[in-house]
Protein backbone atom coordinates (compact mmCIF):
# COMPACT_ATOMS: atom_id res chain seq x y z
CA UNK A 1 0.00 0.00 0.00
CA UNK A 2 2.48 2.49 0.99
CA UNK A 3 4.45 1.74 -2.36
CA UNK A 4 1.27 2.59 -4.27
CA UNK A 5 1.45 5.97 -2.08
CA UNK A 6 4.75 7.01 -3.01
CA UNK A 7 4.44 6.18 -6.74
CA UNK A 8 0.88 7.85 -6.95
CA UNK A 9 2.58 11.14 -5.19
CA UNK A 10 5.78 10.66 -7.64
CA UNK A 11 3.15 10.45 -10.47
CA UNK A 12 1.39 13.77 -9.21
CA UNK A 13 4.63 15.47 -8.76
CA UNK A 14 6.17 15.06 -11.94
CA UNK A 15 2.68 15.62 -13.45
CA UNK A 16 2.71 19.31 -12.17
CA UNK A 17 6.37 20.15 -12.29
CA UNK A 18 6.15 19.41 -16.08
CA UNK A 19 2.94 22.13 -16.06
CA UNK A 20 4.87 24.84 -14.95
CA UNK A 21 7.87 24.43 -16.85
CA UNK A 22 9.12 27.09 -19.68
CA UNK A 23 8.37 26.17 -22.91
CA UNK A 24 11.25 23.92 -24.89
CA UNK A 25 13.28 25.92 -26.26
CA UNK A 26 14.36 24.93 -30.27
CA UNK A 27 16.59 27.69 -31.90
CA UNK A 28 20.07 29.74 -31.54
CA UNK A 29 18.66 32.31 -28.73
CA UNK A 30 22.50 34.38 -29.79
CA UNK A 31 21.51 34.34 -33.70
CA UNK A 32 17.84 35.40 -32.57
CA UNK A 33 19.61 38.29 -30.33
CA UNK A 34 21.45 39.67 -33.19
CA UNK A 35 18.73 39.33 -36.02
CA UNK A 36 16.04 41.21 -32.95
CA UNK A 37 18.54 43.39 -32.65
CA UNK A 38 18.28 44.29 -36.81
CA UNK A 39 14.86 43.66 -37.53
CA UNK A 40 12.53 44.16 -34.11
CA UNK A 41 14.49 46.61 -31.23
CA UNK A 42 13.51 49.40 -32.98
CA UNK A 43 9.85 49.00 -31.82
CA UNK A 44 10.47 46.09 -29.55
CA UNK A 45 14.06 47.53 -27.00
CA UNK A 46 14.04 45.91 -24.19
CA UNK A 47 10.64 43.70 -24.37
CA UNK A 48 9.01 46.90 -24.66
CA UNK A 49 6.24 47.91 -27.39
CA UNK A 50 6.54 51.73 -28.99
CA UNK A 51 3.35 50.56 -30.69
CA UNK A 52 1.12 49.20 -28.31
CA UNK A 53 2.40 49.83 -24.64
CA UNK A 54 0.60 46.72 -23.05
CA UNK A 55 1.22 44.00 -25.83
CA UNK A 56 4.65 44.06 -24.40
CA UNK A 57 7.75 40.88 -24.79
CA UNK A 58 7.63 40.36 -21.39
CA UNK A 59 6.31 37.05 -20.03
CA UNK A 60 3.25 38.02 -18.42
CA UNK A 61 2.25 39.69 -21.33
CA UNK A 62 2.94 37.36 -23.82
CA UNK A 63 0.92 34.69 -21.34
CA UNK A 64 -2.04 37.05 -21.13
CA UNK A 65 -2.12 37.46 -25.00
CA UNK A 66 -1.07 33.83 -25.63
CA UNK A 67 1.83 34.24 -26.98
CA UNK A 68 4.07 32.35 -24.74
CA UNK A 69 5.21 29.57 -27.07
CA UNK A 70 7.49 29.76 -30.02
CA UNK A 71 4.50 28.87 -32.21
CA UNK A 72 2.72 31.90 -31.52
CA UNK A 73 5.85 33.92 -31.95
CA UNK A 74 7.17 32.17 -34.71
CA UNK A 75 3.45 32.66 -36.31
CA UNK A 76 3.26 36.52 -35.24
CA UNK A 77 6.91 37.56 -36.83
CA UNK A 78 5.97 35.39 -40.12
CA UNK A 79 2.36 36.92 -40.76
CA UNK A 80 2.73 40.18 -38.60
CA UNK A 81 -0.47 41.95 -37.26
CA UNK A 82 -1.63 45.58 -37.45
CA UNK A 83 1.10 47.46 -36.99
CA UNK A 84 4.00 44.85 -37.33
CA UNK A 85 4.88 43.45 -40.66
CA UNK A 86 5.48 40.46 -41.59
CA UNK A 87 9.17 39.30 -41.85
CA UNK A 88 7.97 35.60 -43.39
CA UNK A 89 9.47 36.95 -46.94
CA UNK A 90 12.61 38.57 -45.41
CA UNK A 91 13.74 35.68 -42.87
CA UNK A 92 14.04 32.00 -43.51
CA UNK A 93 12.41 29.49 -40.93
CA UNK A 94 15.21 28.60 -39.36
CA UNK A 95 16.25 32.68 -38.54
CA UNK A 96 11.96 33.20 -37.21
CA UNK A 97 12.87 30.44 -34.98
CA UNK A 98 15.76 31.72 -33.25
CA UNK A 99 14.00 35.28 -32.89
CA UNK A 100 11.51 33.26 -31.14
CA UNK A 101 13.84 31.30 -29.00
CA UNK A 102 15.39 34.78 -27.96
CA UNK A 103 12.11 36.37 -27.26
CA UNK A 104 11.27 33.50 -24.75
CA UNK A 105 14.46 33.24 -23.45
CA UNK A 106 14.74 37.00 -22.72
CA UNK A 107 11.28 36.88 -21.13
CA UNK A 108 12.19 34.36 -19.23
CA UNK A 109 15.10 36.40 -17.85
CA UNK A 110 12.90 39.36 -17.31
CA UNK A 111 14.25 41.39 -20.36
Amino acid sequence: MFKRLLALAFAIVTVVSFSFASPAFAGDAANGGKIFGANCAACHMGGNNVVNAVKTLKQDALKQYDMYSLDAIKYQVTNGKNAMPAFGSKLSEAQIEDVATYVLSQADSGW
